[in-house]
């Protein structure tokens, strides 16, 4: 195993697997977790209407700043692969762990919105545990469209598809080793 990777792995595990152990345990449906992964055509679609909305204005803001010289970006197939893959992660681990379970538990006592604002306060902060970058602290507007999608629709598959092509644009435009 890589040096230093022990400690996301664990984390990654504990995201995927604890929301699926705890509705089990507690002899609670998957649905009840939006954890059943049954989105509709409507959901994907507000998914990709959401991503356009919030990824086009981005991208026009990158390329206003990007220096000419380093686009278009040129990036071997495997690199791509690598990262995609490690979003895809990502996007599962996280939407499973805040979506899915965090922003539940919350709407139990709190109303829908503070339980959307409150998982995605703990997903930014998340965000610091391996990376003390203030930057990240970014990702919690991307995740309050990702709640609103897990509150609409029931599920999480939606909120997973935003993050994964969310994912997708940040490793492309600000790559981290």
């Amino acid at each position: 195993m890589i040096p230093g990777m022990l400690g996301p792995l664990v984390a990654v595990a504990v995201m995927l697997f604890g929301p699926y152990l705890w509705a089990m345990a507690r002899q609670e449906p998957l649905e009840r977790y939006g954890l059943a992964l049954r989105p509709g055509r409507r959901a994907i679609a507000e998914s990709l209407i959401a991503s356009t909305l919030t990824l086009a204005p981005l991208t026009a803001a990158v390329f206003v700043g990007w220096p000419s010289q380093d686009w278009p970006r040129v990036v071997p197939f495997r690199v791509v692969v690598s990262f995609a893959s490690a979003g895809l992660v990502a996007a599962v681990s996280e939407e499973v762990f805040f979506r899915g379970w965090v922003q539940t538990l919350l709407a139990r006592v709190l109303s829908p919105l503070l339980a959307v604002l409150g998982a995605s306060v703990l997903f930014a902060l998340s965000h610091l545990v391996f990376r003390s970058d203030p930057f990240y602290l970014l990702t919690f507007f991307p995740g309050l469209v990702m709640g609103a999608l897990r509150l609409r629709h029931g599920d999480i598959a939606p909120s997973i598809l935003y993050h994964f092509l969310g994912n997708l644009w940040a490793i492309w435009f600000f790559p981290r080793p």
